[in-house]
């Protein structure tokens, strides 16, 4: 019988989606109103019944095993785990991981003790529904050492993936990481008559997706050498020496890296028909179970937005936007294109008494702020008559003390705050 174990890869430092990584791991960055990025891989992992679980990280880990220790609990009848593997020291190591695949070696000595059959490694920020077992069939079924999930992409995606170069069985014969001119696309498109089984979209490239699985012993066999990445050494080495196989995948996956992706994919789940489901009973997303009141909303216009529990919005007008668990929004607030991401606690009638003694703004949203295409980390407080990607300015790249400005995007940071009557 197969006994799979599932390796999550929580990335490094996340520097693309900083500062929403300043101070937590890129799989706890909050998503969608009430999840975290990591709630993805997990929850596929457990709708394909697949139980055995490890995430590794090394940067911010705090709120991060905060999450999943609250979120997933397995009982006590079931061989399930979730365990979080940050870099440690030991005798025979003491570096941080260096790469995707020196996370995974690092990490082998623990793995072991469940005497997996093949290992599933996956990535901790991309968005997508998938039945993991239905790739492993095809994985057993051809015999693979290694298999790989692709999607098919068309040239303007093709330069940030690996693009596969498969023959007419479905062997995978070459990865070009991340080809940068159309030179290294030459060769790289699929011809009709090597349509592999499965594809039923457009698309002239395979683009992998970061998700693998291999044999176990081949797995140990690959890491058995210097190499710190799988895109880029680990997997055009096992490429060239064993049988590797693609599983075509034509669902709905994005990876959400980058600011300007995680913004555009958090405003797209406020769409009619929005491109991911959240809403399908039989593979639901599972995140942390919170006892939390219903939202309450006062005179409140909204359209085309997505407001998680325990939140109080008085006399606002709300569109497109995210709100998230604990937002406070003031009387007169416009928000439009705005992803908030609420906070981790509600202050006190003391608390904001004391706030206004000393000219503190309250924790959410102030009267008659007004906001566009902005994304407010937790925790944050914006003052009121403040007035923040509105007006038509020009704005700079970079760190600006209370906002940071990324991909287009005004960013307010986790914990801070902006003053009464700010414009931005």
């Amino acid at each position: 019988m197969a006994r799979i174990s599932c390796i999550i890869l929580g990335g490094g430092k996340g520097t693309r989606l900083y500062p929403l990584t300043k101070e937590r791991a890129k799989p706890a960055v909050p998503f969608g109103a009430k999840y975290r990025l990591v709630d993805i891989p997990i929850s596929n992992c457990i709708n394909s019944g697949l139980k055995q679980i490890y995430v590794l990280t090394q940067f911010n880990t705090a709120s991060l095993h905060t999450h999943i220790s609250h979120a997933f609990r397995f009982d006590t009848f079931t061989k399930g785990f979730i365990e979080i593997l940050a870099a440690e020291q030991t005798f025979d190591n003491s570096s941080w991981y260096q790469g995707t695949a020196d996370a995974v070696r690092q990490n082998l000595i623990h793995f072991r003790t469940e005497n997996p059959s093949d290992y599933i490694i996956l990535s901790g920020d991309q968005l997508y529904r998938m039945d993991f077992m239905e790739m492993y069939r095809k994985h057993a079924e051809s015999g693979a050492d290694l298999t790989l999930a692709a999607t098919p992409v068309d040239a303007s995606r093709a330069s940030s993936l690996g693009i596969l170069r498969i023959d007419r069985d479905g062997n995978v014969l070459d990865l070009v990481e991340k080809p940068s001119d159309e030179r290294q696309l030459d060769g790289l498109d699929i011809p009709a008559d090597m349509v592999p089984p499965g594809m039923n979209h457009g698309g002239d490239y395979l683009g992998s997706m970061g998700i693998y699985i291999f044999k176990s012993k081949i797995l140990e066999e690959s890491l058995d050498n210097d190499f710190t990445d799988f895109g880029k050494e680990v997997i055009p080495e096992v490429i060239r020496k064993k049988k590797v196989g693609v599983y075509v995948f034509n669902g709905f996956w994005e990876d959400v890296g980058t600011i300007r992706a995680f913004y555009d994919m958090n405003i797209s789940l406020t769409l009619p028909r929005p491109p991911f489901n959240f809403y399908h009973e039989e593979s639901p997303i599972y995140t942390h179970i919170r006892h939390l009141p219903s939202t309450k909303f006062n005179l409140c216009t909204i359209s085309q937005s997505l407001v998680a529990e325990g939140s109080r919005i008085d006399n606002a007008s709300i569109v497109n936007s995210i709100i998230g668990i604990r937002s406070n929004i003031a009387s007169g607030a416009s928000l439009d294109g705005v992803i908030c991401m609420g906070a981790n606690s509600y202050e006190s009638e003391i608390q904001k008494k004391n706030n206004a003694e000393i000219g503190l703004p309250n924790m959410g949203i102030g009267r008659g702020t007004a906001i566009r295409k902005v994304i407010i980390d937790k925790n944050a407080r914006i003052g009121d008559g403040c007035r923040i990607g509105v007006d038509n300015i020009d704005r700079i790249e970079g760190d600006h003390g209370s906002y940071f400005y990324r991909d287009g995007i005004v960013i307010i940071p986790k914990n801070s705050t902006v003053p009464h009557g700010t414009v931005i």
